[in-house]
């Protein structure tokens, strides 16, 4: 086999193709070559959790979220809602007396209480709670102490508000659309219709190169990959578009194809998503 890297990948096949392949993929001939894109720093993305309890417990909760807080075992616990109220609370009734707890609905501030019988056995309660805004958690409190407790719960998404994707326009031709998403990956924007997931998966090393998906844009008609590769030889190499995308990509950029020892590059691939009758 000819190339930068011999022996690294069999004739005609890919680095994506090889890692698809791996997930039980197949593969299909050809692919359009796109304008190569720029460099791009990847950066972790996560929920922030809220700050550590302390006499109050202050906590930023998704919708369907579980709240997970502490519950005093001798005397209250009130549990409040930021620029909300509850509605409504629902619980099971337990069997042993001893083992239940009370939920009451205040209906000026739109606040729980909570306490538990006396002996109460079990390390936790669970219930549920609706808001006035709709928003639905669970609830999962550990129970001890003899102090009354507070537990302030904020909604996330109110919070840090999810950003407005760009909108395309209609009718773009796949060329247009590519060019688009390639971007959106580089700048690491959201896109309307797409969902962003930033996880890096296992790597795969083949020959010199260890190769690992970082990212993925998925919409109706075209999804999006990330790659990172880096070169694990002893000698530079020039990597091909041929190489890196699977034969069904519709369009590839590489940000470096010449690697140095030890250097790493990033690689967007562009594929028709598995609704549109493409590869997923």
């Amino acid at each position: 086999m000819s190339g930068p890297f011999p022996g690294a990948i069999p004739q005609g096949f890919s680095f994506m193709a090889i890692l698809e392949l791996s997930a039980g993929a197949s593969l299909a001939p050809r692919l359009w070559r796109a304008e190569r894109a720029l460099g791009i720093a990847l950066i972790g993305v996560g929920l922030a959790s809220a700050a550590p309890a302390y006499a109050d417990q202050t906590l930023l909760v998704a919708d369907n979220g579980t709240v997970h807080c502490e519950a005093s075992a001798k005397d209250l616990t009130r549990i409040s809602l930021k620029d909300d109220q509850f509605a409504s609370v629902s619980k099971v009734q337990a069997t042993n007396p001893a083992d239940d707890f009370q939920v009451v609905n205040e209906p000026l501030r739109g606040d729980i209480y909570l306490s538990v019988a006396n002996g109460f056995s079990k390390p936790t309660i669970s219930f549920f709670g609706t808001t006035r805004k709709g928003f639905v958690y669970k609830f999962t409190c550990a129970v001890g102490g003899s102090d009354a407790r507070q537990v302030f719960i904020a909604n996330a998404d109110v919070e840090h508000p999810r950003p407005v994707g760009e909108t395309w326009p209609a009718g773009l031709s796949a060329q247009d659309a590519s060019a688009r998403l390639i971007a959106a990956m580089y700048a690491q924007k959201p896109v309307e219709g797409f969902d962003i997931t930033w996880r890096a998966l296992v790597p795969v090393k083949i020959d010199t190169l260890l190769v690992q998906m970082v990212g993925q844009y998925v919409g109706a008609s075209y999804t999006g990959k990330l790659l990172k590769i880096t070169n694990r030889g002893n000698k530079p190499g020039v990597l091909s578009e041929d190489k890196v995308a699977p034969a069904d990509a519709i369009a590839v950029s590489i940000t470096n194809p010449r690697l140095a020892p030890g250097e790493a590059t990033t690689a967007f691939i562009v594929q028709r998503s598995a609704d549109a009758g493409g590869q997923p």
